[in-house]
Parts: C-alpha cells; structure tokens; sequence
C-alpha cells in the first residue's frame, strides 16, 4: 500500500511557486570535486592535514584524527583536546560505528552546583571559569577512533597538528578578529598564549603555540598520559589551585562509549546518525517521519513558502518530544523505539494544518503512543561547535562533530600545557523551570549529576542509497543543528540542490519553545513575509555584531554522484577559512 501524499492548498502552493528569490534558482559556486578521497572542513589546515594523511595510506579515520587535531591547533574557539565529541564511522564494509566522547561531570558535581543561597542561578558561573568544566573526552575518543580503525599510528595521524602548532599557521583577519574574545582576555595564561598580553594579533601573523606542541608530542607518545599519567597529574593539579572540579580520579575513570546509532529510512535513503546523549538524529528521524507523508518537492521551491511551513511544524512537534523526554541513556530510560514509530508520525501529521500554523501552547501530543513525560526543566546549549566530514578511496566515510561548547570554552587554558577547557557543564540543567537565553527547553532527564554526559544536538549523519555510500553530513549551530542537518536532506533529496548549493541555502528554524520562527538574514524577505502573514512569529537575524552573526550553522558536507562516483565536497561558505580538499 502506498502512503498518502499529502498536499497543501492551491494558494499556498502558488505563493510557493512565485517566489523567484529561492534559493534553487539562484546560481552560485560549484562543489569541490575528487575521484580518490575528500575532507571538508571549517579551516583549510585542517582539511589539507586529513588529505595529507590520506596521500600516506591513512584511511578516513586516519584523517578524521588528524583534522580533529589539527583543528586543536587552528580553530580554539571549538576544535579542542579539552573538550569532547561525537564520530559516526561507515566502514569499508558497510558497517555503522559510532563513539561517544562527549565530557563527564565530575564526581564533585551536583545537581544544584550554579545556585546560590537563596536558589538562583549565579550568572556566568556555569559558562566562564574554573568550575564550567567537564571532564575532557577529546583525547580519548580520537585516540580510540584510531586504535580501533585506523590504519597508521597516532603519531602519523597527529603529525601535521603538531606541526601547525610548533611551525605555526598564518591568520585571515576574520580569526585575528575572533581571538579578541573577551573570554580569553580574563585569564592572564589564555591572555598571554592567545592575545600577546594585549598586543593581538592581526591578519598576516604567525600564530605558534610551541606549549600546545610539547602537549600534542606527548599525547602521540602516549594518551594515556592525558587520563592516567603525568599530563592528567597536571591538569588536576591545576584545577584545584584555581578552584576547579576536575580531580586526577575523573581523568583516570573516563571512558569512551561504542553506542548504537539511530537508524532511520527517507524517499528510499538510509540514515545512520547520533543516539542520545545527542538528541540529534532521534529528533531528526522524527522530523523526516513526519515529513515523508509529503510531496515536499510538488508543494513549491527549496526555501518557498509552502516547504517551509510543513518543516517548521514538522520541527514544532519534534522539538516538544525533545524537551520532554531525552537525556543521558546511562541514567534514563528514553521512549526511542516510540518517537520513531511511524504511526506516530502520521498521528503527528495529522494535526498539521494546511494554511496556518499550530500555536505550541495548543499542541497535543497523539495519545497512546509515549509514556507521560518526566517535569520539564530548560537546556543551555551553545551554538560554538565544529562539524568535519571524511570519505577515503575505499568509501569509508566519517562524521565528526565536536565541540568546547561556549567560543574557546570556558576561557580557561592550562597552565603548562597550553590548550583550553570546555564549558560544558553549561548545558546540564541549572535550575528547573528557569528559561535560558536560547528558550530551549528539554526534561529533568538533563539534570546535574556525577559522572553524566549532557544532552547534545550534535548530529553527525550518513546516508546511504542501496547499499551505497550517498552522503556525509553535520553542522554545529547548538538548537539549530538538527534543524539545518534536516533542512540539509531535504534540499538534497527531496530538491535536487547540488552539495555546494546545500551547504550555503539560507536556514529556518522553530524549536517549539520559544514559539518562533528564526530566518538567516539572507533569507528571501518576500517568504519570511508570506510566513508572517500566514500567522507565524517571524524572527530575521539581520544584525551582524558579537552577539549575533545573523546567521548560524557551518555545514561541511560530502556527496557521491551516484552514476561516477566521484566525490563532492560542500564547504558553507559562512566560514571563509575553510575549505572542501581532495584528490
């Protein structure tokens, strides 16, 4: 039996079609193309570090650890070995792995940490500083990655990091301008490795880091030295002389996590993506289900009217199933197997109006299908990530999405071994029932508690296509990630936009709470006008100052031609460093 399509009305469909501003129509540059391997990346370093290792037999795992090093080195505000990450691996084989390296709380932490005295939150305390860390999970992961499925050595895969860290690497004046974060100004060692003690660098200079090289050395040498040896001896230390939580004990307990993927099916395309504790691809699944009782591509253009309000309801309802449910998996139980049943989608769907939105205050969620959800608390969560995408001449593909949370963490960088600690303990639950500044709200399930990982929306993602390898894909972005990976596959799949196009299509975005719909300050004005007029709360980021860049997201992206073979590559050209490199 065929699954009911359904359609919207004329009207609609016509304001769809009319809209000559689509992204579609508009010509732009070309993908990157390869016939061997690709690496897309936000930093052009660390794409050519992954190439370099491929060209010396390296597989792309082999390359997926030399960009995450590599990015260490080059990109602070998020690339990091003093934060943590997700890899999603499609080996030669066809088989899906996916590691979990996200940080920890450490064993001193406590479910009401931030508050003061009186059971407030104390402003910043979980964002900048000693105590907003996590125990680092970076340094193991890669090192896992590559012990369990690479080909080279550590040392080989980490050769061009430590490279770029002693020889140093030259600076566009976009990452001049980011290095005068005042993050980094407040702690006198960030200060003095990042800023020259006030004498910032500019477009042009050399930026080395011989401490961060020494570190780099001695992790190649050993990473066990990080967790269980003098390096984690060091870093403990530290922390407790300024105050900190992480102790040598955390360190030395850290374990990366094998974790089963989530498995989803779109317009005939396998999906391979992230389980909790990202609720990435169990949101995105969910959204696809939704979506798919929809001829998305007869409604109108990519970015048109008529698309983009079926998306954005669809990501309403994902998004209240997020906020109710979803959490570290070690310490809950979460309904997966019911938020991804078909039928549920098409119950969900079925409350999808054709002309007007659904206020979320008035959503209701089909009965009989999850159990009732545990009390509702609100999730901070950054939108300073990094996402990098491999595929080797075997067709081995990798998704990596990583991060230190907040631009350069918590600010703080290690004395002695030059290298920044995340801010992660930010996107546990503070306080129940008190808004954050993003609005997003998830279940007490996120809550404080030793030894938890915090709920991400980090979405590394493979799709497949009979077996074969079609498309690697991930962003950062924080609340956005899941919606603009989906935004992402439906421009590929579902509207035929070549990879480049994909990776540069101005983005939309509803999360449920706040009951808003954000546009990109370059989407088409005449759409965001038609959604205002359909009865949504529109939202078009049109300032571009340190708060807001007014726009969000850095897609690097992969694609294989389905007829040749050859490789293509999609660097988002929001970020003007990076770059798609293959052979």
């Amino acid at each position: 039996m065929r699954p009911t399509v359904l359609r919207l009305s004329a009207t609609l469909t016509a304001l769809s079609l009319a809209a000559v501003s689509s992204f579609a129509q508009q010509a732009g540059p070309e993908p990157a193309r390869a016939q061997h391997a690709m690496v897309v990346s936000i930093h052009h370093d660390a794409s050519d570090a992954g190439v370099e290792v491929l060209k010396r037999g390296g597989n792309a795992v082999d390359a997926a650890v030399a960009v995450g090093f590599a990015l260490a080195v080059v990109y602070p505000a998020a690339g990091n070995i003093g934060g943590g990450g997700f890899m999603l691996i499609r080996d030669k084989h066809g088989n899906a792995h996916f590691l979990d390296y996200r940080e920890k709380a450490p064993a001193a932490a406590s479910r009401d940490m931030y508050l003061d005295a009186e059971g407030n939150v104390v402003p910043g305390m979980s964002l900048v500083g000693y105590k907003a860390s996590g125990v680092p999970g970076s340094v193991a992961g890669l090192a896992y990655a590559q012990q369990h499925f690479g080909k080279l050595s550590l040392a080989e895969d980490m050769a061009p990091a430590i490279r770029l860290a002693s020889e140093g690497f030259v600076l566009t004046p976009e990452e001049a301008r980011n290095l005068h974060s005042k993050n980094l100004t407040r702690f006198p060692v960030s200060a003095k490795i990042f800023q020259r003690d006030g004498n910032f660098y500019n477009e042009g200079d050399t930026f080395k880091q011989p401490e961060l090289a020494e570190t780099l050395r001695r992790i190649a040498k050993d990473p066990a030295d990080f967790y269980k040896g003098a390096m984690a001896q060091q870093i403990a230390s530290f922390e407790q002389a300024n105050g900190g939580n992480i102790t040598a004990q955390d360190l030395a307990d850290y374990q990366v996590k094998e974790r089963q993927p989530i498995t989803g099916r779109y317009r005939g395309y396998d999906l391979v993506t992230a389980p909790p504790p990202s609720s990435g691809g169990i949101v995105l699944v969910e959204i696809l289900n939704i979506l798919s009782g929809y001829n998305l591509a007869k409604l109108g253009p990519d970015r048109g009217a008529a698309q983009v309000h079926i998306i954005a309801e669809a990501f309403r309802r994902a998004y209240m199933d997020r906020a109710d449910y979803l959490g570290d998996p070690d310490f809950n139980n979460l309904p997966l197997k019911q938020m991804t049943n078909m039928r549920y989608a098409k119950a969900w769907r079925a409350s999808i109006r054709r002309n007007k939105p659904t206020p979320s205050k008035d959503l209701v969620r089909p009965a009989g299908f999850l159990p009732p959800p545990p009390e509702a608390t609100a999730v901070k969560e950054s939108t300073q990530t990094t996402h990098y995408s491999v595929v080797d001449s075997d067709g081995m593909a990798v998704a990596t999405t990583t991060t230190l949370n907040g631009g350069f963490g918590s600010g703080v960088t290690v004395e002695g071994l030059g290298f920044l600690l995340n801010n992660e303990m930010d996107d546990f639950t503070s306080k129940v029932g008190v808004p954050n500044v993003y609005g997003l709200i998830q279940s007490s399930a996120n809550s404080i508690a030793p030894g938890k990982r915090p709920l991400s929306a980090m979405t590394p993602t493979i799709i497949t296509r009979k077996g074969k390898l079609a498309y690697v894909m991930g962003t950062p972005g924080g609340s956005t990630i899941i919606t603009t990976v989906a935004n992402d596959i439906i421009s590929s799949i579902d509207n035929h936009l070549d990879i480049q196009a994909v990776a540069d299509a101005p983005r939309f975005h509803h999360q449920y709470l706040p009951d808003r719909l954000d546009f990109e300050k370059k989407f088409p004005r005449n759409v965001v006008e038609q959604m205002k007029a359909m009865g949504y709360d529109t939202n078009l980021n049109q300032m571009a100052d340190e708060k807001t860049s007014g726009v969000w997201g850095d897609s690097e992206l992969i694609a294989v031609d389905p007829k040749t073979g050859e490789l293509l590559g999609g660097h988002d050209s929001r970020r003007n460093y990076g770059k798609a490199a293959g052979y």
